[in-house]
């Protein structure tokens, strides 16, 4: 009896620690430096097809001192990023977990780490159905002691979907924002219930803090699914990512205003970044708000790359025009660094501008400025009252759909379609 009121009890705690965890978030402050990617390029977020092997990189570091035991795991979601109601044994193939055996203290560099990396999905733990995975990387096999979660979307793709990227008919919005319209295929699906068996969600540059879901088709003909809202499938064109060379902190980059060596972690202190609205349109090549970890200084990024706090600086034309708002940074950035989706940044009264320091590492930063109102609609940032709306920008933007059987107890990603605005180019 008592056996069984412990296991009882048990599984409460491991469903409830489920469903506390958020996706894309560092929970110890020792942790920093996250990066998941396609192997061998940075810029490349994890989406790998069903049974592939060795298909990702991750790495991140440990300042806490001290060689530490890291474990992993996968957790099955839905398409809203909820647990699925299955046994990890239903959705993994062989072990429930697995253990991160590479590391390597640093070396070269003043901030003393560890450095951790592996070669992911494992074949002694690997994904066996398509779907929205929760990556957990946690302490000493213990859930409870969760450093930090990363997404990773398993494709099985059966679907396709073709995409076109216009301007709005909104005249106001014209010469502002992108509008996407795409079809989705549905011959290989037994759908019986478009609105319960098929979810679609559309990300612009990868952003899950202004994901656009729950989208129903517009027309349905035959096998064609067709999706053209003028409303939900409007995006806000943005600028260009804002960047910082930070490769080297003993060569100043033109971003950066001063370096101070004399204490460890380095200070770095940029040049302020001017509200950009109202400003003409200049365009140029950026990563879309992926960061790259490397330097000129060592041979070896990821164990001889230094760190060091990095202060932001956003100054408002008139801050009595950002009254009631919040301003963040966004991008992979905040990601790697921050415990959300995206950074706030706090308000310096006697100043007049908005501050924010970041522990980063040697690399390449590309990062956006945007705000949210409070009570806005889902949460939403936005970029017009920082940086400007301009149609014109260069955008990727992302379909994901997912698919569920009448037999099905979760979402099966069968199509992942990424597309840039400029030549519509799929990746």
């Amino acid at each position: 009896m008592k056996k069984t009121a412990f296991a009882f009890i048990a599984i409460l705690l491991f469903t409830f620690n489920l469903h506390a965890q958020q996706p894309d978030k560092i929970y110890m402050p020792n942790i920093h430096g996250v990066k998941l990617f396609l192997t061998g390029n940075q810029d490349a977020y994890p989406v790998i097809k069903l049974n592939a092997v060795s298909s990702l990189e991750l790495h991140f570091d440990d300042l806490g001192g001290g060689i530490k035991s890291y474990n992993y795991t996968y957790v099955l979601c839905d398409a809203n990023w909820q647990p699925a109601n299955l046994s990890p044994f239903d959705y993994l193939q062989g072990f429930t977990q697995g253990k991160l055996m590479q590391y390597r203290n640093s070396s070269v560099a003043k901030t003393k780490y560890v450095h951790y990396q592996a070669l992911l999905p494992e074949k002694n733990c690997l994904p066996k159905l398509s779907g929205n995975y929760l990556l957990k990387v946690y302490l000493n096999g213990d859930t409870s002691k969760l450093a930090f979660t990363r997404r990773v979307l398993v494709l099985n793709d059966m679907v396709a979907v073709g995409v076109k990227i216009t301007q709005p008919f909104n005249t106001q919005l014209f010469r502002t924002h992108q509008k996407l319209q795409f079809t989705v295929d549905k011959t290989k699906l037994n759908i019986n219930n478009p609105q319960q068996q098929l979810k679609v969600v559309v990300l612009q540059n990868f952003r899950w803090d202004n994901a656009v879901m729950n989208i129903q088709p517009t027309f349905m003909r035959g096998n064609a699914y067709e999706y053209n809202n003028e409303t939900s499938l409007v995006f806000p064109g943005g600028r260009p990512y804002r960047w910082v060379d930070l490769r080297s902190f003993r060569f100043q980059s033109e971003r950066v205003d001063s370096v101070d060596q004399n204490i460890v972690p380095f200070n770095v202190w940029l040049r302020p970044d001017m509200q950009r609205t109202g400003i003409r349109y200049v365009s140029y090549v950026d990563r879309n708000g992926f960061f790259e970890v490397s330097t000129t200084d060592v041979n070896n990024p990821w164990t001889q790359g230094d760190y060091a706090n990095v202060h932001f600086t956003f100054v408002p034309k008139n801050i009595n025009a950002l009254a009631g708002r919040k301003v963040y940074m966004t991008g992979e950035l905040a990601t790697g660094v921050c415990d959300d989706n995206i950074c706030e940044l706090d308000f310096n009264a006697d100043k007049g501008v908005f501050e924010k320091t970041l522990l980063l590492k040697n690399g390449y930063y590309y990062y956006t400025y945007v705000t949210k109102a409070p009570g806005s609609k889902n949460n939403a940032t936005e970029t017009a009252d920082t940086e400007g709306d301009f149609s014109e920008t260069e955008n990727t933007y992302t379909i994901l759909v997912y698919y569920r059987s009448l037999s099905d107890r979760a979402d099966q990603l069968v199509s992942a379609v990424t597309v840039d605005s400029r030549n519509l180019t799929q990746q």
